[in-house]
Protein backbone atom coordinates (compact mmCIF):
# COMPACT_ATOMS: atom_id res chain seq x y z
CA UNK A 1 0.00 0.00 0.00
CA UNK A 2 1.05 3.60 -0.50
CA UNK A 3 -0.01 6.51 1.64
CA UNK A 4 -0.84 9.94 0.30
CA UNK A 5 2.71 10.85 1.34
CA UNK A 6 5.70 9.90 -0.81
CA UNK A 7 7.35 6.55 -0.19
CA UNK A 8 10.74 6.45 1.46
CA UNK A 9 13.78 5.38 -0.48
CA UNK A 10 15.30 1.93 0.08
CA UNK A 11 17.84 3.25 2.60
CA UNK A 12 15.05 4.60 4.80
CA UNK A 13 12.82 1.53 4.79
CA UNK A 14 14.25 -0.06 7.93
CA UNK A 15 14.18 3.21 9.84
CA UNK A 16 10.59 3.94 8.82
CA UNK A 17 9.57 0.45 9.89
CA UNK A 18 11.15 1.02 13.29
CA UNK A 19 9.16 4.23 13.74
CA UNK A 20 5.98 2.57 12.49
CA UNK A 21 6.33 -0.39 14.84
CA UNK A 22 6.96 2.03 17.69
CA UNK A 23 3.79 3.92 16.76
CA UNK A 24 1.80 0.69 16.73
CA UNK A 25 3.17 -0.26 20.16
CA UNK A 26 2.24 3.17 21.53
CA UNK A 27 -1.28 2.87 20.14
CA UNK A 28 -1.84 -0.59 21.64
CA UNK A 29 -0.21 0.13 25.01
CA UNK A 30 -1.08 3.78 25.62
CA UNK A 31 -4.02 4.48 23.34
CA UNK A 32 -4.38 7.40 20.97
CA UNK A 33 -3.27 9.88 23.64
CA UNK A 34 0.28 8.65 23.16
CA UNK A 35 0.33 9.40 19.43
CA UNK A 36 2.22 12.68 19.68
CA UNK A 37 5.37 13.52 17.74
CA UNK A 38 7.38 13.61 20.95
CA UNK A 39 5.85 10.38 22.23
CA UNK A 40 6.44 8.56 18.95
CA UNK A 41 10.01 9.79 18.71
CA UNK A 42 10.74 8.65 22.25
CA UNK A 43 9.21 5.22 21.63
CA UNK A 44 11.38 4.84 18.52
CA UNK A 45 14.51 5.93 20.38
CA UNK A 46 14.88 8.99 18.18
CA UNK A 47 14.15 12.70 18.14
CA UNK A 48 11.21 14.69 16.83
CA UNK A 49 13.36 15.63 13.83
CA UNK A 50 13.43 11.93 12.93
CA UNK A 51 9.63 11.89 12.69
CA UNK A 52 9.53 14.94 10.44
CA UNK A 53 12.38 13.65 8.27
CA UNK A 54 10.81 10.26 7.62
CA UNK A 55 7.09 11.05 7.61
CA UNK A 56 6.78 14.79 7.10
CA UNK A 57 5.15 15.18 10.50
CA UNK A 58 2.49 13.66 12.72
CA UNK A 59 -0.10 13.30 9.96
CA UNK A 60 2.34 11.29 7.88
CA UNK A 61 2.93 8.88 10.77
CA UNK A 62 -0.80 8.56 11.39
CA UNK A 63 -1.46 7.86 7.70
CA UNK A 64 1.17 5.12 7.67
CA UNK A 65 -0.16 3.72 10.95
CA UNK A 66 -3.71 3.76 9.57
CA UNK A 67 -2.59 1.65 6.62
CA UNK A 68 -0.63 -0.70 8.83
CA UNK A 69 -3.59 -1.42 11.11
CA UNK A 70 -5.71 -2.46 8.13
CA UNK A 71 -2.86 -4.58 6.81
CA UNK A 72 -2.84 -6.39 10.16
CA UNK A 73 -6.61 -6.93 9.97
CA UNK A 74 -6.29 -8.26 6.42
CA UNK A 75 -3.49 -10.60 7.53
CA UNK A 76 -5.69 -11.95 10.32
CA UNK A 77 -8.56 -12.54 7.90
CA UNK A 78 -6.13 -14.12 5.43
CA UNK A 79 -5.16 -16.76 7.96
CA UNK A 80 -8.67 -18.18 7.61
CA UNK A 81 -7.76 -19.62 4.23
CA UNK A 82 -10.16 -19.93 1.30
CA UNK A 83 -13.89 -19.97 1.91
CA UNK A 84 -16.13 -22.99 1.52
CA UNK A 85 -18.46 -21.36 -1.00
CA UNK A 86 -21.30 -21.26 1.54
CA UNK A 87 -22.17 -17.80 2.81
CA UNK A 88 -23.13 -18.49 6.41
CA UNK A 89 -20.07 -20.44 7.63
CA UNK A 90 -17.73 -18.23 5.58
CA UNK A 91 -19.19 -14.98 6.92
CA UNK A 92 -19.25 -16.33 10.47
CA UNK A 93 -15.56 -17.26 10.21
CA UNK A 94 -14.77 -13.78 8.90
CA UNK A 95 -16.82 -12.25 11.69
CA UNK A 96 -15.05 -14.23 14.42
CA UNK A 97 -11.65 -13.09 13.13
CA UNK A 98 -12.88 -9.49 12.89
CA UNK A 99 -14.25 -9.55 16.43
CA UNK A 100 -11.09 -11.14 17.84
CA UNK A 101 -9.01 -8.44 16.15
CA UNK A 102 -11.15 -5.70 17.72
CA UNK A 103 -11.09 -7.22 21.21
CA UNK A 104 -7.33 -7.70 21.04
CA UNK A 105 -6.85 -3.92 21.06
CA UNK A 106 -9.89 -1.65 21.43
CA UNK A 107 -7.61 1.39 21.01
CA UNK A 108 -6.36 0.12 17.66
CA UNK A 109 -9.92 -0.61 16.54
CA UNK A 110 -11.07 2.87 17.58
CA UNK A 111 -8.19 4.42 15.65
CA UNK A 112 -9.27 2.53 12.54
CA UNK A 113 -13.01 3.17 12.64
CA UNK A 114 -13.68 6.21 14.81
CA UNK A 115 -12.40 9.77 14.99
CA UNK A 116 -10.29 8.78 17.94
CA UNK A 117 -7.41 11.20 17.27
CA UNK A 118 -8.58 14.83 17.47
CA UNK A 119 -7.88 16.67 14.24
CA UNK A 120 -6.93 13.57 12.25
CA UNK A 121 -9.20 12.31 9.48
CA UNK A 122 -7.69 10.05 6.80
CA UNK A 123 -8.79 11.23 3.38
CA UNK A 124 -11.25 9.16 1.29
CA UNK A 125 -8.59 7.81 -1.08
CA UNK A 126 -6.51 6.54 1.81
CA UNK A 127 -9.53 4.98 3.51
CA UNK A 128 -10.52 3.18 0.32
CA UNK A 129 -6.96 2.01 -0.28
CA UNK A 130 -6.61 0.72 3.27
CA UNK A 131 -9.98 -1.00 3.57
CA UNK A 132 -10.57 -2.39 0.08
CA UNK A 133 -8.79 -5.75 0.36
CA UNK A 134 -10.57 -6.74 3.55
CA UNK A 135 -13.92 -5.54 2.24
CA UNK A 136 -13.46 -7.45 -1.02
CA UNK A 137 -12.83 -10.63 0.97
CA UNK A 138 -16.06 -10.12 2.90
CA UNK A 139 -18.00 -9.49 -0.33
CA UNK A 140 -16.62 -12.73 -1.77
CA UNK A 141 -17.74 -14.65 1.30
CA UNK A 142 -21.24 -13.14 1.19
CA UNK A 143 -21.56 -13.63 -2.59
CA UNK A 144 -23.29 -17.06 -2.46
CA UNK A 145 -26.21 -15.47 -0.58
CA UNK A 146 -26.65 -12.65 -3.11
CA UNK A 147 -28.44 -12.67 -6.44
CA UNK A 148 -25.72 -10.90 -8.42
CA UNK A 149 -22.30 -9.30 -8.19
CA UNK A 150 -23.97 -5.93 -7.56
CA UNK A 151 -26.10 -7.45 -4.83
CA UNK A 152 -22.97 -8.98 -3.31
CA UNK A 153 -21.51 -5.50 -2.79
CA UNK A 154 -24.68 -4.51 -0.94
CA UNK A 155 -24.58 -7.76 1.01
CA UNK A 156 -20.98 -7.15 2.04
CA UNK A 157 -21.89 -3.67 3.25
CA UNK A 158 -24.85 -4.95 5.26
CA UNK A 159 -22.73 -7.64 6.89
CA UNK A 160 -19.88 -5.21 7.64
CA UNK A 161 -22.18 -2.67 9.27
CA UNK A 162 -23.77 -5.42 11.35
CA UNK A 163 -20.37 -6.68 12.51
CA UNK A 164 -19.14 -3.18 13.21
CA UNK A 165 -22.24 -2.24 15.19
CA UNK A 166 -22.17 -5.38 17.31
CA UNK A 167 -18.44 -5.12 18.02
CA UNK A 168 -18.53 -1.39 18.77
CA UNK A 169 -21.40 -1.81 21.21
CA UNK A 170 -19.65 -4.76 22.83
CA UNK A 171 -16.51 -2.71 23.40
CA UNK A 172 -18.59 0.10 24.88
CA UNK A 173 -20.55 -2.21 27.18
CA UNK A 174 -17.47 -4.11 28.32
CA UNK A 175 -15.84 -0.84 29.36
CA UNK A 176 -18.77 0.02 31.63
CA UNK A 177 -20.80 -1.57 34.37
CA UNK A 178 -23.89 -3.22 32.91
CA UNK A 179 -27.20 -1.56 33.83
CA UNK A 180 -29.49 -3.45 36.21
CA UNK A 181 -31.34 -6.24 34.46
CA UNK A 182 -29.22 -6.05 31.31
CA UNK A 183 -29.81 -9.26 29.35
CA UNK A 184 -26.15 -9.72 28.41
CA UNK A 185 -23.57 -10.73 30.97
CA UNK A 186 -19.97 -9.54 30.92
CA UNK A 187 -18.69 -12.95 29.81
CA UNK A 188 -17.15 -13.47 26.41
CA UNK A 189 -19.65 -16.27 25.75
CA UNK A 190 -22.61 -13.90 26.06
CA UNK A 191 -21.22 -11.46 23.52
CA UNK A 192 -19.91 -14.17 21.20
CA UNK A 193 -23.37 -15.73 21.12
CA UNK A 194 -25.22 -12.49 20.33
CA UNK A 195 -22.59 -11.67 17.69
CA UNK A 196 -23.16 -15.01 15.99
CA UNK A 197 -26.93 -14.59 16.19
CA UNK A 198 -26.71 -11.14 14.61
CA UNK A 199 -24.57 -12.28 11.70
CA UNK A 200 -26.70 -15.37 11.17
CA UNK A 201 -29.83 -13.22 10.99
CA UNK A 202 -28.37 -10.78 8.47
CA UNK A 203 -26.99 -13.54 6.22
CA UNK A 204 -30.30 -15.41 6.34
CA UNK A 205 -32.07 -12.28 5.14
CA UNK A 206 -29.74 -11.45 2.27
CA UNK A 207 -31.44 -13.64 -0.33
CA UNK A 208 -34.96 -12.77 0.81
CA UNK A 209 -34.77 -9.02 0.21
CA UNK A 210 -37.37 -7.96 -2.37
CA UNK A 211 -36.04 -7.01 -5.79
CA UNK A 212 -36.77 -3.56 -7.16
Amino acid sequence: MATRHSDAGPAETHSRERFLQAALNVLVEQGVAGLTVRGLAGAAGSTTIGVYTRFGGRTGVLDALYERTFELLHEQIGRLGPGSGHALPDVLAFGRAYREFALESPARYAFMFERAVPGYVPDPDLRMLAQRDTYDELVARARPAARSAEAAERAGYLVWTTMHGLVSLELTHRARTSPPGWFLGQSDDSYARIFREGLTAIVAGLDTRPTR
